[in-house]
This record gives structure tokens, sequence and C-alpha cells, in this order.
């Protein structure tokens, strides 16, 4: 009862505020809109530690819970599917994500989810609405790498929910660093459906998808460009993806 994780919270804490924000969010994934899941096959094998999952963003928080959902259903043994909050009862709870500091500290939820899993990171490159340029905080990167050797650390390359930005390289030094398995995931209609954070509901009625694709092999040794270049392929954020290449691509 009295067990903490890497961070010193109480793990039966963390449980208990992953089934409370399971049991309020399941409906807005499964009743007022439909998530297509794919690929939880590509969880079977992973190791419980040193993951890393790489994925575009839509919202500050729905994306990071629904895949709160997926990875508590996938250790409860359904694939492809939250539709039986069961799973909820013994969820999975070494589960990170890295976030901004400062969204981290605005209102109650945010709090909550420090609790749960966030590992939180000063931007050096934004911060409160302005554009900045400051040091990496080594601080930061202790902690996302104790995370890291915990469990499963969820993170954005793109370090914001701006579709197609490119890539910033804090995301391949941990790769780097730690050696991490990197999954690819690739979340779509989210932005549709919720508002900026997340929270609120923009429309109901939409198809939601997520793809979870298998671990990327990579060359620890190559370029961090190259490197960059693969994740953002494989999160389909590059140029390539870019809605009017592809319509220009379709009329060839």
């Amino acid at each position: 009862m009295f067990k903490k994780d890497i961070f010193g919270h109480y793990i039966f804490i963390k449980k208990w505020l992953i089934r409370f924000i399971g049991i309020v969010t399941f409906p807005g994934f499964n009743w007022f809109n439909k998530i297509k899941i794919t690929g939880t096959e590509n969880l079977e094998n992973l190791p419980e530690t040193n993951v890393l999952f790489v994925s575009n963003h839509q919202t500050y928080f729905a994306d990071v819970i629904a895949y709160i959902h997926i990875f508590c259903s996938h250790k409860f043994g359904f694939k492809n599917k939250i539709s039986n909050p069961i799973y909820l009862l013994n969820p999975k709870t070494n589960n990170y994500f890295i976030a901004a500091e400062e969204t981290m500290k605005a209102g109650l939820l945010p709090k909550i989810f420090a609790y749960v899993g966030s590992v939180s990171i000063k931007r050096t490159w934004r911060a409160h609405g302005q554009d900045v340029n400051r040091q990496v905080d080594m601080g930061d990167i202790s902690n996302i790498g104790k995370a890291i050797e915990d469990g499963w650390v969820i993170t954005f390359p793109q370090g914001t929910t701006k579709p197609f930005v490119p890539g910033r390289r804090g995301t391949i030094h941990l790769i780097k660093t730690y050696k991490t398995v990197v999954v690819p995931i690739t979340i779509k209609g989210f932005r549709f459906a919720f508002d900026k954070k997340g929270l609120k509901f923009k429309k109901t009625g939409v198809e939601l998808a997520i793809n979870i694709k298998p671990p990327l092999t990579i060359n620890f040794d190559d370029n961090s460009d190259v490197i960059l270049e693969q994740i953002m392929d494989a999160i389909e954020q590059s140029e390539k993806f870019k809605p009017s290449v592809l319509e220009k691509a379709h009329t060839k």
C-alpha cells in the first residue's frame, strides 16, 4: 500500500487517480465519439522499461488520456479496444508523459496529471506565449531518464499541437542517451472532437483514430538529423505528409 514510484508518488493513489480519469473520460471516447485503435499487437513484446513512444500531438490532455486507456486495456488483455472499462480495476501505473512545465501548473487537472505521471520540462523555445532561447535544464533530462528507466514514456517531438511543425532535437538526445526502444504512434480526429486542452467537446460523432506502429530500427550512431527525419516520417508529420503535397501527388 505504501509503495512509491520513482518520483516518490504513492502507487495506490496513482491507481485511484487513473481510475477516476478513466471513468470520467470513457464516454468521450466510446459514446460521444468513436475511437478506432490499431496496432496494439506491437505492444506485446515491448520491455517493461526503456520504451519511448513518439507521437503527433492534437490536444494537451485528450491524446495522453487515450494512451493511458490503451495501455491499461492492453495490460488487461484486450486488443485494439477500450470499450470495456473493467481494465481500470488494475491500471498500468508506470506510464509517463513529457509535458511543458507551464501547462502542468495551470489548474487542478494538470496537478492530478503531474501525480499520475507527467514529467514537466521547461521548454527552451517557448514560455508563457513568448518565443525564448534558453539552455536545456539538465534536471529535466535527469527526470525524463528516471521515467524511461522505470517504464513507458510518451513524448511529442514537435512540442506543439500544430500539425507539420518540425520536430525538436531534444527527443533525439533522449533516444541517443538512453538507447530507448522507439515506438511511433499516429493520432487523428482529436483536434476536431475536442478543444485545444482536450477537456471539452467541440463536436461529437467524430471518428478518432490511433495507430500504434512497430518499433523503429534506429542506428544510434546516425546523425541526429537522420534520426529526427526517421521519426517525423513515422508519425506522419514530415513535409511529404502535408495534405497539399498528397493532393498534388494524387492528381498526377
